[in-house]
Parts: C-alpha cells; structure tokens; sequence
C-alpha cells in the first residue's frame, strides 16, 4: 500500500478493541523518532528524539516532533518506552517532560543514564525511570511489554514487544546483525523467531540501510584500518565521532593503547557521556591512558590522541573550530591526521565538506568513510532485514526509521518474502494507521510538523521566519524609507534606500528611486492615501526593478511617513 500524499482526513475514532499507531516523527527522514501507540483509551509511546537542522533551517538548533497529537491527552500516557540512548531516539525527552514529567521512562540501563543527564541539563527532577535488560517483561496499563536484545552503535539497545488485546507488535527500534560485535551482545534472533512463532501482528522495522544490498560490515573490521593510522601518523591524530558512539571511541582507545598514544576527549558532550559509559562499565579504559585535553601541552605530538565531537560539521562542534582556527586550546599543525568516523547524515553533505576542507588548508590529513573503511553503519542491510522477515513472519509491516526511499525499499523486501501487498503499510508522519482484526490499514492523519529550537525558543520559529531568513541570507534586504506631504501626498523626503548583500555603492540604486517616485504620484493621483497601499506599490516597483537588474529576490521593506 503507497500512498505517495496522503492528503487524508482526519482519522474516524479508534475501532473498539484495535490498535492504533501514530509516527510522529522518523518517517520520511532521519531523526525525530517517535511513534504513539494507543489502545483501549489509553497511549504508549516509543521513542522521543530529535533531528538535526539541515542547512536550510538557519539558526535553528534542534527539531523536535509535534506533541500537538497527543498534547490535550498527555495525561493517558501509560509509558515512554526509549529503545537506545543515540540523540535520534531521546535527545527531545526534556521537552516532552516539562508537558508532564511524570510519565515513567523505560530503557536499560546506559539509556536511562544518558537520558538523565540530560534532565539534569533542563532542571528535570523526580522521574520515574524503569530499567531493563533483555528478556525482562513489564506492564503499563494494558500494554505487556517484553525487551529483546538487538546490536547497534551504541550498547544496550533494545527492540520491544508489546502485546495487547488488539494483538503483538514487534518494533525493532535500531538494529544490525553484527556476528562479533565488539561486546559478544548479539542481535536474539531466537527471540525475534519464538515472537515469530507465537505471531506477531504488526512488524515496525529500521529501514535506513533497507537500500543497501547485503549484510552490514561489523565494527570489528576498523580495527586494522585504525591500527594502519595510528602507524603511519607521526604526529597528532584527531578522531571524530558520535559523542554516544561508545564501541568507537573503545576501538580508538584500544588502538591507543597498543601505539602509545595518551587520549583525551574534545567536546563537551563527549565528555560527559563517556564518562558515563565508563562508570557504568560500557567503556573499558587502560589504566594513565586518559588525559586532560588542556594537559596535551606537555604530550609529545607523536603520543597524542585527541577524540572529537563534530563529525557531522556541526557549526559550534570542536571540529568545526578546530577546522576554523578558533578552537581555545586546539590547533592544527602540519602533520597532524584527522579521522572521521562516522556516517554522512542525508543533508550535512556541505557542513562536513566545509570542515574537511578546512581542516586540509591547515596542513592536516583528512582520513574519511570516502577514502578509508573507518565508519561502519549501525543499520540493517537488506540481506538482515530478510532474514528478519523469514524467521518473524509478520502478518502485516510498516516500516520505520528512514527516508522515503528507504522505507519503500524496506516494504520491497517484506512483499519478497510473501508479505501480502495490502499488509505493507508505507506511511509518513502523522499519517495514522489502525490494526483492526488482524489488518493494518491507513484510516487518516492527523497535522503534524516541525517544532524548532533557536536557543531557548520552543516552537515560535515558523516555516515562514525560516523562508525570511532563508532569503536574508541567500537573496539580500532592502529598505525604502518615503516622506510623505499629508495634505497633498507629495514626497517630502526619499525615497531613501538601504540594502545589504548588494555592491556597496552610493549608485547602485539611483536606476530605481525615480520609478519609486513616479508609483506614488501614480497611486496618490489615483486617490490611494491609505500608506500600507503604498508600501504595497513600493514593493511591487521596487521587486521588479531587483528582479530584471540584479536576478535577485531580497526581502523588501518599505516605509512610508507622512508629515
């Protein structure tokens, strides 16, 4: 089942004893991920993340999903469920919270952890959080929920089983099938195959790698390419990677420690979590391995490893600053290796670019996922997402957690393995999809859009503020400044003109003022004497005449006084 626009209304209430599913967000992109699940009046949600702005989101430092659905029945919430700890998946829990901060919290242990520190940030207190590991089965309200053990970038993932009178849904939150993963946590396929077995109605399952043939490489494959760094370097080496990309940063200490390398970590956010990971023994680190980054002074070049927030060119990151020279105790010498290792987020293309280059010009060599296998995805490949699909069985799939793309790839592969067609349901967010008698059908949606955060702004950025500044930084702005007689509508004064973005020169716009002069002794004449009119008249003017001349678009704002 596709539907490419779902132009849908809104949704008919909830057949008695079915299951309704409800992304608000990770449909369509990647990020945001949140589903709300409801059930006999009352609501479940998984996940509750953010994305990260594109560069065409001036200004805005998080998206957060639209609590609008759910906002006037917070109160019906039974549990937030978190599936792992990455940014994606929990960086917007604060913000549901502080709606109502005593909905309970489940994830195991090193997700709660990560999640607290951020409460701890927003001045969050008093939660109820439930930890729990693999194999653990809970209540909340009519939701029975089972925890299975799936590996990803990050340790302690989990995919949840929630059964209910409407039926088992399996949502494998983030998942690959690493064979060695570096902490001998494997995904439980036997589990995935005993919930197979018993029936599972409804499957939601990870579609960002569902393009990508085969099975995913496995983390341990950087080690040798990392080792081949770490020797060839004969100066400072620099990695780059997700601050809650724990197996990472492992390999990188790992390879420290057979070289001789000190590390230190660079980034607040890097900080912090590891060393949350390290207390709650997830990061193994060596005895004197690690160093204060402002102690590196008295570090030879040659035994350094510094590790890094802002490999996705993330404009205020360390990397970034680094790249840009104004990092307050980092600086790039000739000599020195960067390494990023990480994925390329679909829309941060040009950042990361930006940094590369950046970091190139100060001498430095750039080791990147283009030019070495120093990344590896933490995503399924299509090989494992068919093997889930043989050994599951799902009666009806909606896939998640992905771009259009992905998501349509992901439902080619469940129809491969017999899924009938009309049982793969493909929706985008908001989109509401009901599992009525065994059957997932799309019965209507509801609005659901982007919330920005710019600073400590929640939600007052709108699509048409961002199209604004958008424009102010891509197109130029003009003020036309008019004195108007207000007896006679005469010009009094101006038209003066002010502009940034455009050739600073005192004639650029003398082509236009006698044109603007004219379109208000035209409208005056004419008997317009309200001044909004007339603005409006200057705009027009003074649009056509940019347009024709300099191929450009700026915001317009003109004034019109009347004295």
């Amino acid at each position: 089942m596709s539907h490419p626009h779902f132009e849908l209304s809104p949704p008919p209430e909830l057949p008695a004893g079915g299951l309704r599913v409800v992304a608000l967000g990770g449909l369509g992109e990647v990020g945001r991920n949140m589903t709300v699940f409801e059930y006999d009046g009352r609501l479940l949600v998984v996940d509750c993340g953010v994305l990260f702005p594109e560069e065409n989101h001036p200004g805005v430092d998080l998206i957060l999903p639209d609590f609008d659905a759910i906002r006037g029945r917070l109160d019906l919430i039974d549990a937030l469920v978190l599936t792992h700890g990455h940014e994606d998946h929990i960086g917007a829990v604060p913000y549901l919270l502080r709606e109502r901060s005593d909905i309970p919290l489940v994830g195991s242990q090193l997700t709660l952890a990560l999640v607290g520190s951020k409460l701890r940030e927003h001045r969050i207190k008093d939660t109820s959080q439930h930890i729990v590991t693999e194999g653990d089965r809970i209540s909340f309200g009519p939701w029975d929920l089972e925890f299975v053990a799936v590996n990803h970038s990050i340790p302690d993932a989990l995919a949840v089983a929630i059964r209910t009178g409407a039926g088992t849904v399996l949502h494998t939150g983030d998942f690959k099938m690493d064979q060695l993963p570096l902490d001998r946590r494997i995904t439980d396929l036997r589990a995935f195959a005993r919930l197979g077995e018993e029936g599972v109605d409804l499957f939601l399952t990870d579609s960002t790698n569902a393009e990508v043939p085969g099975f995913t490489t496995s983390e341990r494959n950087i080690a040798p390419v990392l080792d081949r760094v770490f020797h060839q370097s004969k100066q400072r080496i620099i990695v780059a990677c997700f601050a809650s990309h724990v197996h990472r940063v492992q390999q990188v200490m790992d390879a420290a420690a057979r070289h001789g390398r000190k590390v230190a970590y660079v980034g607040r956010s890097m900080v912090r979590n590891m060393a949350i990971a390290r207390d709650l023994g997830y990061l193994d680190v060596p005895p004197d391995l690690l160093v204060d980054a402002k102690a590196l002074a008295d570090v030879p070049p040659d035994r350094v490893v510094l590790i890094s927030t802002g490999s996705q060119g993330e404009p205020l990151s360390a990397l970034s600053r680094i790249a840009q020279r104004n990092h307050s105790f980092v600086q790039i010498e000739p000599g020195d290796t960067v390494v990023l290792a990480s994925s390329l987020i679909p829309g941060n293309e040009n950042a990361v670019y930006r940094v590369i280059n950046g970091l190139i010009r100060c001498g430095a060599e750039v080791v990147h996922k283009g030019n070495a296998l120093v990344h590896v995805s933490g995503h399924a490949s299509a090989g494992e997402l068919l093997y889930c699909y043989n050994i599951v069985k799902p009666r009806n799939v909606m896939p998640v957690h992905g771009e259009t793309r992905h998501m349509h790839a992901n439902a080619d592969l469940a129809r491969a393995t017999g899924v009938p067609a009309e049982n793969v349901v493909v929706a985008e967010d908001g989109v509401v999809v009901d599992l009525v008698d065994g059957r997932a059908r799309i019965s209507g949606k509801v609005e659901c859009g982007y919330v920005f955060v710019d600073g400590s702004s929640i939600g007052d950025i709108t699509e048409s503020s961002l199209k604004d500044r958008r424009i102010l930084g891509e197109e130029g702005f003009i003020s036309v400044i008019v004195v108007l007689d207000s007896q006679t509508g005469k010009v009094l004064s101006g038209p003066e003109i002010h502009a940034r973005g455009f050739a600073e020169n005192d004639t650029t716009f003398d082509g236009i003022r006698q044109p603007i002069m004219d379109a208000i002794d035209k409208a005056v004449s004419e008997g317009v004497d309200d001044t909004y009119q007339l603005q409006q008249t200057i705009r027009r003017v003074v649009g056509r005449w940019v347009s024709n001349t300099h191929r450009r678009r700026p915001m317009i704002i003109p004034v019109v006084l009347e004295a």
